[in-house]
């Protein structure tokens, strides 16, 4: 895969360019594109004629007829050719081009024609206070070479030019052709300011890419050992990494154990020069191959072999791998390793490894619970010990658990960390009998009173001692601590899972040793006084510096009002009274989930002789029947206690409750689980076990109302088929549960002429101002022109405005918004206090809501009501 060599931005290009789109702009007024300009490179003046392909043969209006009429000369037939201007005819030669002609007198083609950078070098400057030239390697004017000057190539990571100038490791990585295939694609639609991110994104994403890619190649150098008879040369194999991010090469030689040399990193990383006469520039990528030699201040390096990541790289680039060479192997190194192959150790050794056991457990520590009976103290009482075994060395510390005013002394350890030996006490054992290694004195004080001592593989005269090991400890076993029988009792989980990984233990009853503790004597308090709340008589009974009752700030926060979401459940109720006069009067109860108080409006009804307003104050209302002045707190009014068709009782004043607002009920469906009238699942299992025995009356039911099988009947009739087949099991709000849970869904129009003043109204009280910058934002997004944006992108600039509207709103007004009877070139304008808000048409699917009558359908056939 290659990549699309980009022309040159050069002036003559860019032109060429300018009137390639005016030709497709302008066809009908244009000839055939002019050829590039490249005889404008030429530095000396050219004849008039070599002008002439230049022009088009009818190119009369384009931009540069000016130009044709001013250094060339008037396009007439050429002789032979009949008076046309076009190629020859048929069975006609070509006609030989016209001789150079004189150029206008005063006019000449200079060296800078064309040319747009005009800038010159400093190359002189001051080094130490003393005037010098600073600045050989600098170009000329216009960043032009001088005479005879050989620039050298810069570089950097990531090129300005991202053609053929881009390094092959840019050019065919396969991260940056991911990323750089969607940037050619686009490109013509982007910006000059957008290109620029582009390629800036770019530039960090392959960098970071490329920072940790390092191509490894397997070589080896021969050297010359002049000064010694056993080796005449010497072969040192190494490493060569190729760091892809910045070209920089490091040489790496693996250490050899008594080699005598100076081994590990013999180049460090950095850009290495090529070879004379070359010395000016850089190995790259390219320089690289199988079974090649490369030279490294004159070093010669012959590269046998490399991993498989290199190989891919470099097949990815087009590079023909070579076969693998043979790697020779040092003849002094050879030789010397069949000598150390040959020799056996006179000395046995004996290795003691503790390393391993200690990186496999180190921090892992077994923990058993422990009981010591001391038969030597006063009152003979238990005492507790926590027992820790060291994984990683096999000691073991104890720790004793001293209760409060037990009258001992809390001390650090019990047992300090060491092996503990299973037979102790033992007697005192003199110094250096008990050692790690025995050893052998075969020769004595003979030679010159020095011994020579050879280790003991029988260990003769060792003292074999037996410490406690893991497998010796077990719930209910007794150990011995220095004379002192411990019972093992219990053990925490860790060490529950080891021994059931590792010996298959699945027993692990605990041994009881502590006795029940005496049960808590009750705290009773003192009954309410009758002063303030029950809260605040209750905590002056808890401290002698009486605090005022805490608040449930949490269920405060969570639901108190936050935009559309009230957290207020409203009923609609009436009198339980035989009254006329009262019993039409119809109440709103207002339940506040956020401190769990109630509030009672009445609803004002004209010539009804009452009149409405506050009927309640809002609070906590305790349940009917409790005694006033006792040390149990009260039982309240809870939201669960409230529903449709519920009757309860408010200081003396008994409320039946027939109706709810749309926000109540979806409110309780959405929180089933703690409203157990709106659980539809609830209800329908409990509505199985009472229909099932009935399924014959409840089709002839279903059958009677709706004769024409529709399998849709009214609300009336399957409340009225609920409340017979129930006998009044069922409240009034789980049988609207079930009509709502089977009703035909009606699609609500949301009026938008309210979510607009509703909008408007909101941003009139929180200021909002910036209505240009997002209209520009929205237009700049638009990149089509055609006055449609999706939801999301809306939703996303609006969010970034940080729009004060909350989420529900701003929802509700993009949802509804329709194309129909808007032109996409006059956007639909939210004005407001001579101020518009731009609102791009978005394309969202609406919602369907239900509808809150009560009077709605019910799909629902008798068998599927009768299986539920």
């Amino acid at each position: 895969m290659m990549w699309k060599k980009s022309p040159p931005h050069t002036p003559e290009a860019l032109l060429h360019s300018a009137l390639s789109v005016t030709a497709r702009l302008f066809p009908s007024h244009l000839g055939p594109l002019p050829a590039p300009l490249g005889s404008f490179r030429s530095p000396l003046p050219a004849p008039l004629g070599s002008f002439r392909h230049l022009s088009a043969p009818r190119q009369r209006r384009s931009a540069l007829s000016g130009t044709s009429r001013l250094f060339s000369a008037p396009l007439g037939p050429s002789p032979g050719n009949d008076g046309r201007r076009g190629g020859a005819g048929p069975g006609r030669a070509m006609a030989p081009p016209p001789p150079p002609q004189p150029l206008p007198p005063g006019l000449s083609l200079g060296r800078t024609l064309g040319k747009e950078k005009f800038h010159k070098s400093q190359h002189w400057g001051f080094c130490n206070n003393v005037a010098m030239l600073v600045g050989e390697d600098k170009p000329g004017i216009g960043g032009e070479p001088l005479p005879g000057q050989k620039l050298k190539p810069k570089y950097s990571v990531f090129p300005a030019g991202m053609g053929s100038d881009a390094p092959a490791w840019v050019a065919f990585d396969k991260q940056a052709l991911q990323i750089l295939r969607p940037l050619e694609q686009t490109t013509e639609h982007l910006t000059y300011g957008g290109f620029f991110l582009a390629l800036l994104s770019l530039q960090e994403t392959m960098k970071a890419e490329l920072q940790n890619q390092v191509l490894s190649f397997d070589a080896y150098v021969e050297e010359e050992v002049p000064d010694k008879n056993q080796e005449l040369y010497r072969i040192r194999h190494c490493k060569i990494y190729f760091y892809l991010e910045d070209d920089t090469i490091q040489v790496i030689e693996p250490r050899v154990k008594n080699s005598g040399i100076v081994q590990g990193t013999i180049v460090r990383r950095h850009r290495i020069p090529l070879p004379p006469p070359n010395e000016d520039e850089y190995y790259t990528i390219h320089h690289f191959n199988i079974n090649t030699e490369v030279i490294f201040y004159a070093q010669r390096y012959k590269i046998t072999d490399c991993d498989q990541f290199t190989k891919n790289f470099l097949r990815k680039m087009g590079v023909r791998l070579n076969p693998p060479a043979s790697r020779p192997d040092d003849p002094y190194t050879k030789e010397r390793q069949k000598i150390l192959d040959s020799m056996n150790p006179l000395r046995p050794y004996e290795r003691i490894d503790t390393l391993k056991q200690f990186l496999e457990h180190d921090g892992h520590v077994l923990r058993f619970f422990c009981v010591w009976d001391d038969p030597e103290s006063m009152f003979h009482d238990p005492r507790e010990l926590v027992l820790h075994y060291y994984l990683s060395d096999d000691t073991i510390d104890m720790k004793e658990i001293t209760p409060a005013n037990s009258g001992r002394d809390a001390v650090p350890l019990f047992l300090r960390r060491d092996k503990l030996p299973k037979y102790a006490p033992t007697g005192l054992y003199q110094p250096g009998t008990i050692t790690a290694r025995t050893v052998l004195n075969v020769f004595g004080n003979l030679v010159g009173n020095r011994g020579r001592y050879i280790l003991d593989n029988r260990k003769t005269g060792a003292v074999h001692q037996e410490f406690y090991r893991d497998s010796d400890l077990k719930i209910g076993e007794v150990i011995n601590v220095w004379g002192r029988k411990i019972l093992l009792c219990d053990c925490d989980e860790f060490t529950k899972d080891y021994y059931r990984t590792k010996y298959g233990i699945e027993d692990f009853t605990p041994v009881a040793y502590k006795t029940p503790p005496p049960p808590k004597p009750e705290k009773t308090f003192p009954p309410y006084t009758g002063f303030g709340s029950e809260e605040d008589s209750l905590c002056s009974c808890k401290g002698l510096l009486p605090k005022p009752p805490q608040k449930d700030f949490k269920k405060f926060l969570e639901k108190d009002r936050s935009g559309l979401e009230s957290n207020i459940l409203r009923f609609l109720a009436k009198f339980v009274m035989d009254s006329p006069v009262d019993k039409d009067r119809k109440f709103i109860i207002c339940y506040f989930l956020s401190d769990d108080t109630i509030s009672v409006y009445e609803y004002t009804q004209r010539n009804s002789g009452i009149l409405g307003g506050k009927f309640l104050e809002r609070g906590r209302i305790k349940k009917p029947g409790q005694e006033l002045f006792k040390s149990e707190p009260s039982e309240y009014f809870k939201a669960q206690d409230l529903f449709v068709g519920a009757r309860v009782c408010f200081h003396g004043h008994n409320f039946l409750l027939v109706d709810a607002d749309e926000y109540t009920i979806n409110y309780m469906e959405k929180h089933a689980n703690e409203f157990s009238v709106a659980d539809t699942g609830f209800i329908l299992k409990k509505l199985k076990d009472i229909a099932e025995p009935r399924s014959r009356e409840i089709r002839q039911v279903f059958a009677a109302t709706d004769p024409e099988h529709t399998k849709v009947i009214a609300y009336e009739p399957f409340r009225n088929l609920i409340v017979s087949i129930t006998d009044g099991a069922f409240s009034e709000h789980e049988i609207m549960t079930i009509g709502r849970y089977y009703g035909v869904k009606e699609e609500y129009e949301t009026d938008l002429h309210l979510l607009l003043a509703v909008a408007q109204e909101q941003l009139k009280k929180n200021s909002f101002e910036d209505f240009g910058q997002l209209s520009a934002v929205f237009v700049y997004n638009d990149r089509e022109k055609c006055g449609v944006l999706p939801y999301q992108m809306c939703r996303t600039i609006c969010k970034s405005f940080k729009l004060p509207l909350a989420d529900d709103l701003l929802e509700a007004v993009l949802t509804v918004m329709k194309m129909t009877g808007m032109d996409s070139h006059h956007p639909f304008l939210l004005k407001k206090s001579n101020t518009c808000l731009f609102w791009m048409i978005c394309l969202a699917r609406k919602n369907d809501l239900i509808c809150t009558s009560y009077s709605f359908w019910i799909t629902v056939s008798a068998p599927k009501l009768i299986s539920c």
